[in-house]
């Protein structure tokens, strides 16, 4: 934990630095007590992920703490199944609230209490209209709400009624509570909101003892106060009951320092949906075979699927901390989870759509086996395993092509290929069924190229393959999106989601052929089949004897045209002397699709860098697309690249990073230009900083310029790469973390992941993650698998 006196947040975002500022200021007496509220309506998804990473890593970061409360104010809806649920998935993702588990329904007395108070004091009063009569008197955006015929009741008399309400006299909608504001009030929330209505059903926890229940806006607050929570922290649809979560607590006489609210973006994925209401749906309606199915955004299905929980927290990071809402590309996900596991997942063999091979100058019976590497070289972990070799092989049916296209480098008759961990073999004869179906290679193999040997066999590409007597058949499962277009709300007038429901998201299983090894490895075991994806066992259907594999995620995103090669060919370079163009303030931002499209159409230049950018830089269409909106951001982003060539990471930084920082602003009002956000991409290429660091810097130069490298110097983040020092870092991060510590050498392995962040958190994001890790897994005893 950090000193609260000398606040040192992980983080620039505007959550901490309002948090910074008042604990150096003093303020609730240096407490910072945040909360994660969820109502147990449902199942938790990749949504709250977001929130519950905010509001635990800010208590921690200063020195603070997190409640877990169920705010279980809505009987018809709430269950302890999902109580149990949404404390198992928290517990997963590496959060834990200790002592402090509270429930909204526990506090239903107080709320009342407070209640009468507002009604003694003539701000509130018992409403006994209809619903519809409310909503209709409460006016419009352009028209001032009007008062019903119970505005001016008396208090004793709405003393009475209120107290008979809980008695349970009155029927369910007969009455209800609001508070007695300003009907004038442009912020409709304010014009009399409901507080209390009767509902005559079982609680899960209260059982039949009340049936009258109160409102989220008037209860969150309140909770917020009786629990001592300093900074109440809520996602931006709810910035406009900010104003009466102030009125409640003043008028109910909470002094300050009081809870105050602070709103930020919420996390929303495309393709898919987070709506409670269209998740129930999706289980109701059989489209999905429950919420822990792996296609579902849920954090149950997330877990089934086999993400570990350090990606959805790597998520919610790379997401950021901003004003303003945007939607996030699933291949940001993709990209977390692969960033974790890379580091995680054992390398194996497996073939999905197998093919059969003979090696027809084998002998006969004949069985090697070789030794091959769990992991890469760029992966600093040691281990391997025996992989049983025979005259005998399953390949990839797509590796091998009777009419194969120019540059293909897999196996084509009359040509080589080399086997992964193996050999060299060359296919001589292909034998098909009566249909003309291939059902088998007739290949001969070259033993003196064995493990990389036979220096003359340049130039031929790799595949990798199963010895047919020694493989495993397992089920696997190549789950998809859930949805085929990125925003399934967005549907014709009377048209409903579901029309956007992906039909092959659960094709057929395929049997595939596995590497024995696996075997005898823990089930909880994340691999990469090479070449093909990360896989888990599926936790529910892969048990005992049964193999099932899920795929976690694929190597690349399938779902975004891909340009020729890794890394994009530099922009030609710009004229010798040549300026930064001036920006024009009408045509500062990239806005909607339609208006960047219409500027491209305006602008033959732009239509004509957005084909580059695509063609030859190697980025996505969504990042060209943007990028070529305006002629400000397309120069900004030229700039960038004359000094870093790296399209795809400027891309990037400018599309995800740069529009969180900039709050507001025009691209034009900030402090520094395009050549200095290539000075600071680069600089992470070159791994003089982390990106994480780097995204610190940003944030300082968006506020005040500077060059970035003076600024990782000044702020203290250059790259942590001394063994030593990092060792110091990680004997104190075990000692703090001793409990967990336990739990790893029994068997929770996961925790590494958890273990690495800290020692991120503690160096500012500057450790050598990679370095890190190695240095952690010494201390912890470890050696390779």
């Amino acid at each position: 934990m950090n000193d609260v006196t000398d606040p040192r947040p992980t983080g620039t975002d505007f959550i901490r630095q309002i948090v910074a500022t008042h604990v150096r200021e003093g303020r609730y007496g240096g407490r910072v007590v945040t909360r994660f509220p969820p109502e147990p309506n449902g199942y938790l998804h990749i949504g709250h992920a977001k929130s519950i990473c905010l509001n635990f890593g800010v208590a921690e970061e200063f020195g603070g703490r997190c409640h877990l409360r169920f705010d279980d104010t809505n009987p018809e809806t709430e269950n302890i199944e999902y109580v149990r649920a949404m404390q198992d998935d928290l517990r997963w993702l590496g959060f834990d609230w200790g002592e402090h588990l509270y429930f909204a329904s526990d506090y239903f007395e107080r709320m009342y209490e407070c209640a009468v108070t507002l009604i003694r004091k003539g701000l509130a009063y018992v409403d006994s209209s209809s619903e519809e009569e409310i909503r209709e008197a409460r006016g419009t955006v352009t028209e001032p709400g009007r008062p019903t015929a119970y505005r001016d009741r008396p208090v004793e008399e709405n003393l009475d009624l209120f107290a008979r309400m809980r008695a349970g006299e009155f029927p369910d909608g007969a009455h209800v509570l609001r508070g007695k504001i300003d009907l004038s009030a442009t912020n409709m929330i304010m014009r009399d909101p409901v507080f209390y209505r009767i509902r005559h059903a079982h609680h899960y926890r209260q059982g039949d003892d009340w049936c009258l229940y109160p409102l989220y806006d008037y209860a969150h607050c309140l909770e917020d106060a009786f629990e001592g929570i300093t900074h109440s922290l809520c996602t931006l649809e709810f910035e406009n009951n900010r104003e009466i979560y102030d009125w409640i607590l003043d008028n109910v006489g909470f002094a300050e320092p009081r809870p105050h609210q602070y709103e930020f973006n919420r996390l929303a994925l495309d393709y898919t949906v987070l709506s409670k209401r269209k998740l129930i749906r999706l289980v109701r309606d059989g489209h999905v075979a429950g919420w822990d199915d792996p296609r579902m955004p849920t954090i149950a299905g997330l877990r089934r699927r086999g993400v570990p929980p350090e990606a959805i927290r790597l998520l919610a990071e790379l997401v950021g901390v901003a004003k303003s809402n945007s939607r996030v590309d699933p291949g940001k996900l993709d990209f977390a989870i692969r960033e974790v596991l890379n580091h995680e997942a054992p390398r194996v063999l497996a073939v999905i759509d197998p093919l059969k091979v003979v090696l027809t100058n084998w002998e006969a019976g004949r069985v090697e086996e070789l030794t091959a590497p769990y992991w890469p070289h760029d992966v600093p972990r040691e281990g391997t395993r025996p992989v049983p070799f025979s005259g005998e092989l399953w390949i990839e049916r797509d590796d091998f092509s009777d009419d194969p296209p120019k540059g293909f480098r897999r196996l084509a008759e009359g040509g080589a290929v080399r086997l992964r961990h193996a050999y060299v073999i060359r296919c001589d004869q292909v034998v098909r069924d009566a249909d003309g179906t291939i059902i088998e290679l007739r290949c001969s193999v070259d033993e003196g190229t064995r493990g990389g040997g036979g220096g003359a066999r340049k130039g031929l590409g790799t595949i990798h393959w199963v010895s047919v007597p020694h493989a495993v058949d397992a089920e696997v499962r190549l789950y998809d999106r859930l949805f085929v277009v990125a925003d399934p709300d967005d549907v014709p007038e009377g048209g409903d989601f579901e029309v956007h429901l992906n039909r092959e998201s659960l094709p057929t299983p395929s049997v595939a052929k596995v590497e024995p090894s696996v075997l005898t490895d823990d089930p909880s075991t994340r691999y990469q089949f090479e070449r093909k994806g990360y896989f888990w066992r599926d936790p529910v259907d892969g048990l005992g004897e049964r193999l099932v594999f899920n795929r976690i995620v694929q190597l690349k995103d399938t779902w975004r045209r891909q340009a020729e090669g890794d890394r994009a060919a530099p922009p030609a370079p710009a004229p010798a002397g040549a300026a930064e163009s001036p920006r024009s303030e009408s045509e500062d931002r990239p806005r909607t699709s339609t208006e960047r499209k219409a500027a491209r159409v305006a602008d033959p230049d732009l239509a004509a860098r957005m084909q580059r950018y695509s063609d030859e830089l190697g980025l996505t269409p969504e990042d060209a697309d943007v990028l070529t909106g305006s002629r400000t951001w397309s120069d900004f982003f030229e700039a960038a690249l004359r000094v870093h060539s790296d399209a795809p990471a400027v891309a990037s930084w400018m599309v995800n990073d740069l529009r969180g920082v900039l709050e507001g602003r025009e691209l034009s009002e900030l402090p520094f230009q395009g050549k200095a956000l290539g000075r600071l991409t680069r600089m992470v290429s070159d791994g003089e900083v982390s990106r994480r660091a780097a995204k610190e810097v940003l944030e300082r130069m968006a506020h005040t310029g500077g060059d970035p490298a003076q600024l990782v110097d000044e702020l203290g983040l250059g790259r942590v790469a001394d063994r030593d020092e990092l060792g110091g870092v990680a004997d104190r991060v075990l000692a703090r973390w001793s409990a967990k510590v336990a739990e790893y050498h029994d068997g929770k392995t996961g925790l590494l992941g958890l273990f690495v962040g800290e020692i991120m958190k503690e160096t500012g994001g500057a450790a050598d993650p990679v370095l890190a890790r190695a240095v952690l897994l010494e201390r912890l005893g470890t050696r390779g698998r």
